[in-house]
């Protein structure tokens, strides 16, 4: 077992929300919260899709979303949907007959806007379709593209006019006896995005989807997703989450395990606690982190790794990690290993060293679950 466990005032109470199934993911309830991201090429090029699809399950995606704005991209799904390991969301804008056809293709759920979908009536076709094939819904809000009726309500996009727009929604969803739908509230404004979930998740008990929409470049848009879903998330708000960034959707996947871990709310890989490095230090931490977390990145077994540059934080922190390795003098540190120092390693050995240590503690983490 690592020595990573829960302390209780480390502990989020989730907001209770039913649970839905997207394809074989649960949402909500007790699930864990998935993460999600999306496709960025044609999507009627199936290679190139599937690739990116492909390496995002790899990065540990529980489901990908993929655009579908005309019929050679629902055609392409079919083939998709069939090679893909992880639930495929069909993203539809505009063109109901689209979402009826990503049904009809093998998608796990349908993603809509009830902004730009069109009227009742075509609404209620797609429903029909997703009750044919199994899937679920995504009632996607968005601020940009509320309805006309709201925004003369309003005058503006504003949480409420958000808030609204997805109940109206929900109400033609389950009046046309359909519950298994989870919905999302996104602006790209951190303080409008919070408030909209917040309101949500006190008016319904639908499983809420997590997004700051157009958050921005990798830098960027990082923190401004890590601010405002970080904040939703230790509030227990949020089933599902996508880290939306101008940048290859692996980053997108890596950045929102990274929050679910920062927050406890899920664990997986090898969670590197370093320091930035100053003059203490007794070897290049900077370019030995980024080493590592190369190397490292085929690990999926949850587990700690302190890499700390001298002695003065370096034994407290290697005191709470599996595997630890200190900074020290004459060319050496210490290495700790379940929070116990072991033994010294030369700098120049370090990372092969480090590596083994962790590929073995993963080994016997992973045969003790068995």
């Amino acid at each position: 077992m690592s020595i990573n466990h829960i302390r209780p005032w480390r502990q989020i109470e989730r907001r209770k929300s039913r649970q839905i199934m997207v394809g074989n993911v649960p949402v909500g309830g007790d699930a864990p919260i998935a993460v999600q991201t999306m496709t960025n090429t044609d999507s009627g090029d199936v290679k190139a899709t599937l690739a990116q699809v492909l390496a995002a399950a790899e990065a540990g995606a529980d489901i990908v979303r993929i655009s579908a704005p005309d019929q050679a991209a629902t055609t392409a799904l079919r083939d998709i949907c069939r090679e893909s390991p992880v639930p495929i969301v069909a993203d539809i804008h505009f063109h109901y007959k689209r979402a009826i056809e990503a049904a009809e293709a093998g998608a796990a759920c349908l993603r809509i806007n009830p902004g730009n979908i069109g009227d009742e009536k075509r609404v209620k076709e797609v429903i029909q379709a997703a009750k044919d094939h199994g899937c679920s819904i995504r009632i996607g809000v968005n601020a940009g593209s509320l309805e006309k009726h709201l925004l003369e309500k309003y005058g503006e996009p504003c949480p409420d006019a958000m808030v609204e727009s997805g109940l109206e929604h929900i109400r033609i969803l389950e009046d046309n006896d359909f519950r298994n739908y989870k919905i999302s509230v996104k602006a790209s404004d951190v303080f409008m995005t919070a408030a909209a979930y917040q309101q949500l998740a006190d008016v319904t008990d639908a499983p809420i989807h997590l997004g700051v929409t157009e958050a921005g470049g990798f830098v960027s848009g990082t923190i401004k997703s890590a601010i405002g879903l970080g904040n939703l998330l230790w509030m227990g708000i949020g089933d599902t989450i996508r880290v939306s960034l101008s940048a290859d959707p692996v980053e997108e996947v890596k950045v929102g395990f990274e929050i679910l871990k920062s927050l406890g709310l899920r664990h997986r890989g090898v969670n590197i606690i370093s320091c930035p490095s100053c003059a203490r230090q007794g070897f290049d931490v900077i370019a030995t982190v980024a080493e590592l977390e190369k190397r490292l990145a085929h690990i999926h077994t949850p587990m700690s790794l302190s890499i700390i540059g001298c002695v003065v934080n370096g034994p407290g922190e290697a005191l709470m990690t599996d595997v630890g390795f200190t900074g020290g003098g004459a060319g050496s540190g210490m290495v700790y290993l379940a929070g116990k120092q072991s033994h010294k390693m030369s700098n120049d050995q370090m990372i092969d060293h480090i590596v083994e240590e962790v590929e073995k503690k993963a080994a016997q983490i992973e045969a003790a679950t068995e």
